[in-house]
């Protein structure tokens, strides 16, 4: 039988340097329907940013809403992404580990399911992604599309 693979839609955003209703007009330009939030504590200073005040701001726009605290980045590994090559090298492994608990890899399952049939965006705080767990945590997904398409 020939396997015709289907177009994955994946995408990372960080809220940094974003008002509210920029935010929701880049993921709507994207054709994003569902975003999961990465953020261990989904709160924020930034007006509109908060778990519950996002979420009812996506639900207005049509976008759904799912927090995934298994992928949040523990506040005492944070300081090594803004930090110089080795401290993010180092940082990156910490987190990376971190995405091998049984929490995280059904986390990273789901988000892959979703990703097979809709436009999903993981979003944390940083707008340089690469700065960012959510970079691992998209790699992580994008593993999981690969082998099930080799499989």
């Amino acid at each position: 039988m020939l396997m015709i693979e289907q177009p994955v839609r994946l995408t990372g955003i960080g809220y940094e340097g974003c008002d509210l209703d920029e935010f929701i007009r880049r993921l709507r330009r994207e054709g994003v329907s569902l975003l999961v939030d990465v953020r261990l504590n989904p709160i924020s200073r930034k007006r509109g940013f908060s778990k519950t005040a996002l979420k009812n701001a996506l639900a207005d726009a049509g976008i759904a809403y799912e927090h995934m605290r298994e992928l949040g980045n523990p506040k005492w590994n944070r300081a090594g992404f803004g930090g110089g090559a080795a401290d993010l090298r180092t940082a990156r492994g910490v987190y990376a580990e971190r995405l091998l608990d049984t929490g995280a890899l059904e986390c990273l399952d789901r988000i892959a399911d979703s990703a097979r049939w809709q436009v999903v965006a993981v979003m944390c705080f940083e707008a340089d992604q690469y700065r960012c767990h959510r970079d691992l945590v998209i790699e992580g997904v994008r593993e999981r599309l690969r082998s099930a398409v080799s499989a």
